[in-house]
């Protein structure tokens, strides 16, 4: 059955891969939300994220830019309340292999520049503010489908990175390295013009 819907798929879109000399532009737009239930209360987590990203395709496979995402997230327990705002600045190599007119596979590979700022709302209205900077580098393989001239779907299912963070007042200085194939799920969309 996956092989009659990929065939399928191949048979209805053959459109043009992108060339040597275009501009990329991409991102995504992602949202998650948890909730966590135990005796006497409930954890509610929400996240959203958009990552925008231009790049300049110099070559078949070769695709290099900048990249860019904001992220916000609450998580509220009833008896705290903490609020995360962050922003990562970087650039981006990808490597990009068509595997029809239709399906290519790529890997970004990105580094920059992150910072995060939190605040902790507790009992009595008090709250406490933290900020931290630091640097991230990581690697996404993906799956791009061209829907119609250059116009297209991105897939990936996690990536390998790692990420620095220093808080500010004495803070902890946060380190960690994660490897989260198969617990992600992320789509974004594409254009090479």
């Amino acid at each position: 059955m996956k092989k009659i819907l990929v065939m399928a798929a191949l048979a209805i879109c053959s459109f043009a891969n992108a060339q040597k000399g275009t501009i990329l532009v991409g991102g995504n737009i992602g949202y998650t939300s948890e909730k966590a239930e135990y005796q006497f209360n409930e954890d509610k987590t929400s996240t959203f994220s958009f990552s925008p990203k231009v790049g300049y395709q110099f070559h078949d496979n070769w695709t290099v830019g900048g990249e860019f995402t904001v992220s916000s997230s609450n998580d509220d327990n009833g008896a705290r309340e903490i609020k995360d705002n962050g922003f990562k600045a970087g650039a981006f190599v990808r490597y990009s292999v068509p595997l029809s007119q239709t399906f290519s596979i790529f890997a970004d590979m990105g580094a920059g520049f992150q910072n995060i700022k939190t605040k902790v709302y507790g009992p009595g209205n008090d709250f406490a503010k933290s900020k931290a900077d630091g640097m991230y580098v990581g690697v996404t393989p993906a799956l791009f489908i061209n829907m119609k001239k250059g116009f297209g779907l991105n897939f990936s299912i996690g990536g390998l990175g790692y990420e620095t963070l220093s808080y500010d007042n004495n803070g902890p200085d946060v380190s960690s390295f994660y490897f989260n194939f198969g617990q992600t799920f992320n789509i974004g969309v594409s254009k090479n013009f």
